[in-house]
């Protein structure tokens, strides 16, 4: 195991200094020394690594919520209230349909096969989009209409709405049919998850507050394994409940940041912040690698050209489904367009749940997970250079013009 986290850091970082060298993103570094020295090709990561890399991908998404929230300002998140709530469901459903109405025609499977591979394509990847909201939140590009807010929000609700179409789906492709309950989850999902980690995020704020009133000097690094801790409290809260009350873990993560930043001392949340930031830098790493690793590169070439053909095809109607969430919004062509960028990259839904259709044994499996591969290998370079860039020149940065450099 040792061995395999001496590869997954020094290659992973050594790709990603020659990644960001010739102006390439990092994660492109890490994904391809994921895939390379994953099982299916060069096969160096010990099987213990693999066995729980669900779990570390977890811990290291995590992570990255909790810098976004403690980096989240609430007031700025309730102007674009409408539009956030839009783009955690409008545009995924609309690549569902684009799958739904042409997959059929393109790939040659039934109606119910292209629903469930549309609910495995559908999600956008908050391990991509998310790291890079929060970097335009602190250099503050977008945050005077609260662009990266926005963005952020939908993209951590994303995913629970596609993983709980996809669930139905694989249900209906089994022979099952669809319940109305199923729908419902939903919305109790999110507004469980944000309760729950509200509330958490309020005592854990009060615990610090009555600490330093009594003289108890908590050190800020106790702070962030308190904070860690409960974290992984609410992510297992969510396993625990399961079959019983719908509740997101990784909403609870991130309602428990926000409701920290808004509790402590603005020094106590920004000392947080910038120590999760540096805990970041480790945990690109592993995740990135490690969502190589889970992609099997032998099905890429079986996906073919009508695959790709398929994926362009939907992604054009993604890209309709988040214009029509800017609709009535103060956002100019240049900005919405931004948006429509950001919302292209999918990897960690994708790797997480691109095979399952393979392991129930569905006629589609096969197909399912081979263009989920190629939709992984396209559309995260793509969108991860997309928005490295052109926020210069999309955004406007707060005090400054658009295409203004941070450091001019």
């Amino acid at each position: 195991m040792l061995t395999s986290l001496a590869f997954i850091f020094l290659a992973g970082l050594a790709m990603a200094a020659v990644c960001e060298r010739i102006g390439l993103p990092r994660i492109i570094g890490m994904l391809f020394t994921g895939i390379v020295l994953g099982p299916y090709v060069l096969n160096l990561l010990d099987p213990s690594i693999l066995g729980i890399s669900s779990e570390l991908r977890q811990m290291a998404l995590i992570i990255i919520l909790l810098k976004a929230g403690l980096s989240l300002n609430l007031a700025d998140l309730k102007k674009v209230g409408r539009p956030a709530m839009m783009m955690a469901f409008v545009p995924a459903s609309f690549e569902i349909f684009a799958f739904f109405l042409f997959a059929p025609y393109v790939l040659g499977i039934t109606r119910v096969e292209a629903a469930v591979m549309g609910a495995v394509l559908g999600a956008v990847s908050p391990a991509v989009v998310i790291p890079r909201m929060v970097q335009l939140m602190e250099n503050s590009y977008g945050t005077q209409k609260s662009i990266p807010q926005m963005i952020m929000a939908g993209a951590s609700c994303d995913d629970i709405f596609v993983i709980v179409l996809f669930t139905t789906f694989v249900r209906m492709a089994q022979g099952g049919s669809a319940k109305a309950s199923d729908f419902v989850q939903i919305p109790v999902s999110i507004v469980f998850g944000v309760v729950l980690g509200a509330a958490a995020g309020y005592v854990l704020a009060r615990v610090f507050e009555t600490a330093y009133a009594r003289a108890h000097c908590v050190r800020n690094s106790m702070k962030v394994i308190l904070v860690l801790g409960l974290s992984f409290l609410l992510m297992a809260v969510e396993t625990w409940l399961k079959g019983i009350v719908p509740v997101s873990g990784l909403l609870a993560v991130v309602s428990m940041a926000c409701m920290l930043k808004a509790k402590c001392v603005p020094e106590v949340s920004k000392r947080l912040s910038e120590k999760f930031g540096k805990l970041w830098l480790a945990a690109e790493v592993v995740l990135f690698v490690l969502v190589g690793a889970a992609v099997d590169i032998r099905y890429t070439a079986s996906a073919g050209a009508s695959a790709l053909l398929m994926i362009g095809i939907a992604l054009l109607f993604r890209a309709a489904g988040v214009f029509l969430c800017m609709a009535g919004t103060q956002l100019n062509k240049k900005e919405r367009l931004f948006c429509v960028i950001a919302y292209l990259p999918k990897a960690t839904v994708q790797a997480a749940i691109g095979s399952v259709p393979l392991s129930l044994g569905l006629p589609c499996g096969q197909l399912v997970l081979s263009v989920a591969v190629l939709a992984i290998l396209v559309t995260a370079p793509i969108g991860a250079i997309g928005m490295d860039k052109t926020y210069r020149r999309l955004l406007v940065q707060e005090g400054g013009a658009a295409g203004e450099n941070p450091g001019a």
